[in-house]
């Protein structure tokens, strides 16, 4: 490997740790197990690919946050319109009893941990339930626990009015929302994201909601690409005017990033879904 600037090399290892920093330079190595690179191969060719990751991993979770709100929104909305503003109380809107027991202690420990708060102290100073109204109690939920809550909910016709805000299916949405759990906290955690293949937990592929949606993703891949493409999906949905697409489009450029490492089929710029929705 190259190393034009020994300082800045060192620098770099200190802050970054070798072992965190040796996961991109695998794609620069003759061989999985060898110890020599391709020729021309530069230290900062690694960097590039990092910085790239890092800068990816913001605008993946820049993304998922404006979908996260949305999405407890239209629950909070359905849920208070159809079955009241305590309907998370009402077990006979669930399908599991036993988890839904699991998700309210889990909601309580967490009304317990954020007491001091503002809006905590309104609650419990005006009403006399376990829980605040939907509304309230959906704005501290993670994400992982709100895609468990959706997963439990037992009225069909709640569940499609919620998911066909995004042209999604219920069960597909279902699926959705537990992909995007793993996708933000791999995010969250600074883990590995452009080129990682997500075999467990790979983003779904929808067949017929949204409807030729499917067409822009690509079946074989288990990396970000599809992932990806239900983000920017969902972006155009409740961000119309959005500029997500353009500067992921514009990262990738920037950084020179082999995009089939990602996953996208070689024909992706082609596709409606990367074409510009407000040109």
């Amino acid at each position: 490997m190259l190393i034009e600037a020994e300082d800045n090399a060192a620098f770099y290892l200190q802050h970054l740790n070798y072992y965190r920093l040796s996961a991109y330079w695998l794609p620069f190595k003759e061989h999985y197990e060898s110890n020599t690179f391709k020729k021309k191969t530069r230290f900062a060719d690694v960097m590039n690919l990092y910085i790239f990751d890092r800068e990816l991993r913001l605008l993946t979770l820049d993304a998922i946050e404006r979908i996260e709100v949305s999405a407890r929104a239209q629950w909070a909305h359905q849920l208070a319109c159809h079955h009241g503003a305590h309907a998370l109380e009402n077990k006979t809107l669930v399908k599991d009893e036993n988890k839904w027991k699991e998700l309210c202690d889990k909601l309580e420990m967490e009304l317990q941990k954020r007491s001091n708060e503002t809006f905590i102290k309104h609650f419990q100073e005006k009403y006399k339930e376990r829980f605040p109204p939907v509304w309230v109690a959906c704005e501290i939920m993670t994400i992982g626990t709100f895609s468990k809550w959706y997963k439990n909910l037992k009225p069909g016709a709640t569940r499609r009015a919620i998911s066909a805000v995004y042209g999604m299916d219920e069960g597909m949405f279902e699926i959705w929302l537990y992909h995007i759990t793993v996708i933000r906290n791999t995010c969250a955690h600074h883990s590995r994201l452009w080129n990682y293949e997500f075999k467990r937990f790979k983003a779904p592929i929808p067949k017929n909601k949204p409807s030729g949606l499917a067409k822009q993703c690509n079946p074989n891949s288990q990396k970000i690409y599809n992932t990806l493409v239900i983000l920017l999906h969902c972006m155009d949905i409740i961000a119309p005017n959005h500029t997500w697409r353009d500067r992921l489009i514009n990262l990738i450029a920037v950084h020179n990033i082999p995009t089939d490492r990602m996953g996208f089929p070689k024909e992706w710029k082609s596709f409606n879904i990367w074409r510009n929705k407000t040109s």
